[in-house]
């Protein structure tokens, strides 16, 4: 996937969950917006390196958003929050998660469970319908390993119920893990972060729902899905 032309800059604060301030290289101080509703642990250090995209809109309230964090290792993260579904449906197209090819038809933002809308349905003649959660990873507490989530998640443990349900009703369903980050090559709930999420998981692997973790290659001009993930 493309990304938009990026700007240097150097984080300040992050604040108020959607605010960032930051320092472009010719010394302007700016907010911008933080399209991620996460913790951003271990990645809203006060002078990191990061990449800012300016928007078309010109009546936008903020012209800026972060993109890309640079960690003290020099690996690239992705903090974009909405990116992880478009990354899902370019590899699904392009059939780079062989794990869920085969299906002809996707359908987005498909209602079901208690006032659910699962990422992606996945329906093909002759086999069940697959339904797929997608979960965008930027977290790394300790080197070479990613974790999910990065806050406590609610909503996301309540996805997994609801996975599992699928399941029992005879349909395929998966957690599809994506990671915004390439330094990163073994994957782990963090149950020291969200300890019911970290057991939903392990209920709902047990109950037949599949857990996939692709990792990214990031890049200042681009971020694609590369390689699978063992969890």
């Amino acid at each position: 996937m493309r990304l938009p032309q990026l700007k240097p800059a150097r984080l300040i604060r992050r604040y108020k969950r959607f605010l960032a301030d930051v320092t472009f290289e010719d010394g302007t101080v700016a907010t911008v917006h933080c399209p991620n509703p996460g913790s951003m642990m271990g990645l809203a250090t006060p002078g990191a390196r990061v990449w800012t995209s300016l928007s078309p809109d010109p009546d936008r309230k903020l012209p800026h958003t972060l993109e890309l964090v640079q960690t003290e290792n020099g690996a690239l993260v992705d903090v974009n929050t909405m990116r992880p579904n478009r990354l899902a449906e370019e590899a699904l197209a392009a059939g780079v998660i062989p794990d869920l090819g085969g299906y002809p038809t996707l359908r987005r933002e498909v209602r079901y469970g208690e006032a659910s809308r699962v990422d992606f349905l996945l329906e093909g003649p002759d086999r069940p319908a697959c339904w797929v959660e997608v979960k965008g990873v930027t977290l790394s507490r300790t080197p070479g390993l990613c974790e999910w989530p990065d806050g406590v998640s609610a909503r996301a443990t309540k996805h997994l119920a609801e996975l599992v349900a699928r399941v029992e009703a005879g349909d395929r369903a998966v957690v599809l893990f994506i990671v915004q980050r390439s330094d990163c090559g073994r994957f782990t709930a963090a149950a020291d972060i969200d300890p019911k999420f970290a057991k939903a998981l392990a209920v709902a692997m047990a109950a037949g729902v599949e857990a996939l973790v692709y990792s990214c290659k990031v890049t200042l001009e681009n971020i694609a899905m590369t390689a699978r993930i063992v969890p």
